[in-house]
């Protein structure tokens, strides 16, 4: 067996380690502004509701481009659209750092100006995904594919956990813009390595043999015998009960994005410096939880069927995400609070590789534009909680604000059920 490995060749893993690092830099460019908006918010004015309304802004890009995101991706392939893509985000993640300079704030008005910019780094961000899931069904062979969307989109949590204290330390050091314009330099590094070693396919790549293209190629247990058309999966309730269960997701998962550092400094009462490091918890928790649960995904898929492998691990552990986040949100003890709500994170994404694994299940010929669909569901999800959550804390507290968002993993959790992978839905035994 580990013959057959070592003869297979591992030019795929290659891919899904590139795959992370873009992983990871999409999250720094994102999760940045969250932890500099501690100082851009008392220099430009800004209320919690209007930073809030910037992070919308940037989820709004972000969900109205995901179908036509991985539509490109589906048509031209991952290469060269996560290359364009990257370098589009990165550029406007350096203008960020341009707002408030005299010749933005004439033309847009300051806040304005951040407005449109993040929007903008968002339609950039739109393609990652949907072009990791392209890039996945084109690279690994079916029962790796959980693991590997797992694996790649684990580059959040590792991206995500960087972000709080690489950025609190360029800003006492140099400033809130440093940090932008270091997150840009990152993202124009790994489009360049990214359109250097990757290829759409593996029978495109040179150094991809025989034996690893045959593997990859092989046909799944379960493949449906005719692929149905995007348009036939409009129709499919499906396609919408998992849309809808991951918009429940992408709605919790903004609210540890934007708002879990301020909530640490601003509502349980931490300093800057030691906020920003226990900020790192949940995103860390992400990072070691995603890829274990598309590892569990695959495994339990191969042996039980989609019905156990994908609906059962994406209804565990949303169910369990809401048991955990309404249980931190009531603590009193910050500590305990700071470690419920960061396993809840983390098992909130080990349910990642389900849903994203389900896209290719259901139809491997449009997984990117089925993602995209998918992922515009959870941004859209995305774009209400980062402005909801600060009012609803301010209104009602913020036990009352993470409540609502315990309440959404279990509607999520519910949802899965809707999910029907017609056949090899039981037991292939």
């Amino acid at each position: 067996m580990d013959g057959d490995r070592k003869r297979r060749g591992g030019v795929r893993w290659l891919i899904l380690g590139l795959l992370f690092l873009i992983s990871m830099v999409t999250y720094i460019d994102r999760v940045n502004i969250s932890i500099a908006g501690k100082e851009m918010m008392p220099e430009f004015g800004l209320s919690a509701v209007e930073m809030g309304a910037a992070f919308s802004a940037f989820v709004f890009g972000y969900a109205l481009f995901q179908i036509p995101g991985g539509w490109l991706g589906d048509r031209w392939g991952p290469r060269f659209i996560l290359t364009a893509a990257v370098l589009w985000w990165s550029l406007f993640t350096a203008f960020t750092a341009a707002v408030g300079l005299p010749l933005l704030e004439s033309l847009f008005g300051l806040f304005g100006s951040l407005l449109l910019i993040r929007f903008w780094v968002g339609v950039g961000e739109a393609a990652a995904l949907p072009n990791f899931n392209r890039a996945v069904a084109n690279w690994l062979a079916p029962s790796e594919r959980g693991l590997g969307i797992g694996v790649s989109i684990g580059g959040i949590g590792f991206g995500s956990a960087l972000t709080p204290p690489v950025v609190a330390f360029l800003m006492g050091r140099y400033g809130w813009r440093m940090a932008f314009y270091v997150s840009a330099a990152a993202g124009l590094f790994v489009a360049a390595l990214w359109f250097l070693v990757a290829r759409d396919r593996p029978e495109e790549h040179p150094w991809v043999t025989e034996s690893e293209a045959a593997w990859i190629g092989r046909p799944a247990a379960d493949a449906p015998s005719r692929a149905p058309g995007f348009s036939a999966l409009l129709r499919s309730r499906s396609v919408w009960f998992l849309t809808l269960s991951y918009t429940m997701l992408g709605y919790i998962a903004y609210i540890y994005l934007s708002w879990f550092f301020l909530y640490l400094v601003n509502v349980r009462n931490f300093t800057v410096l030691k906020g920003s490091f226990l900020a790192t918890g949940p995103f860390l928790a992400m990072a070691l939880f995603c890829p274990l649960g598309g590892w569990v995904t695959d495994r339990l898929t191969d042996r039980y069927g989609p019905g156990i492998g994908r609906r059962g691990v994406g209804a565990a552990g949303m169910f369990l995400t809401a048991v955990l986040i309404f249980l931190g949100a009531v603590a009193q003890e910050p500590y305990t609070a700071i470690f419920l709500l960061s396993l809840g994170a983390g098992l909130l994404y080990a349910t990642v590789g389900a849903y994203w694994a389900s896209t290719i299940d259901l139809s491997h010929r449009h997984s990117g534009a089925l993602s995209g669909l998918m992922n515009m569901g959870a941004n859209l999800g995305g774009t209400l909680s980062p402005t909801l959550t600060p009012f609803l804390g301010e209104r009602w507290g913020w036990p009352v604000a993470l409540g609502v968002a315990a309440g959404a993993a279990l509607v999520g959790a519910l949802l899965w059920f809707g999910v029907r992978f017609d056949r090899g839905d039981e037991s292939p035994g």
